[in-house]
């Protein structure tokens, strides 16, 4: 069966990054007989960081995985966010640019993979998860990453709540 790929911790024989390289070769081959043509094979790396399990870039062919949740959930992450990932370069193959989730992306996935077209995942993503800064608004406290408090310090951005429309203060 194409989704059945047993993990073995201790099997020294696959890393689990070559099981991976195998579900995306597996889903292109499943891909190519369902619809009758062939697909340039992308090029993969283990370079994602954050709390993004995958991406898809479309203009080079590209798949990126992310190392860390791979390793926390390697058969879901295999059955799963490989085919989600592959499913999103097989649609722009075919169709062109659309909607990331839209009605072809579900329909690979639906219809070629026969997995449900779930947008996101549910990984545990505290072993990923950058380093937040507390602000406050009027009614409430707002975690913010990194990257946004760089942007409010470096660039005098502001952010909004958008319950009480105030501007967010740093707590210290």
């Amino acid at each position: 069966m194409l989704y059945d790929l047993s993990l073995q911790q201790n099997d020294s024989s696959q890393t689990i990054e070559q099981l991976v390289l195998n579900k995306v070769d597996s889903c292109y081959q499943h891909a190519e007989l369902h619809l009758n043509r062939s697909f340039p094979r992308p090029s993969i790396n283990f370079k994602q960081r954050g709390r993004a399990a995958g991406s898809a870039r479309l203009q080079t062919n590209e798949l990126r995985f992310n190392p860390i949740l791979l390793q926390e959930n390697q058969q879901h992450f295999i059955t799963h966010t490989v085919p989600h990932e592959v499913a999103h370069l097989l649609v722009y193959q075919l169709y062109g640019r659309t909607k990331p989730h839209g009605k072809e992306w579900q329909q690979i996935m639906n219809q070629i993979f026969d997995l449900t077209a779930k947008t996101t995942h549910q990984y545990d993503v505290s072993s990923v998860k950058g380093k937040t800064f507390t602000y406050a608004c009027q009614c409430t406290d707002h975690q913010l990453t990194i990257r946004r408090h760089n942007k409010i310090v470096r660039d005098n951005i502001k952010y909004i709540c958008r319950l009480c429309k105030q501007s967010l203060i740093i707590k210290y």
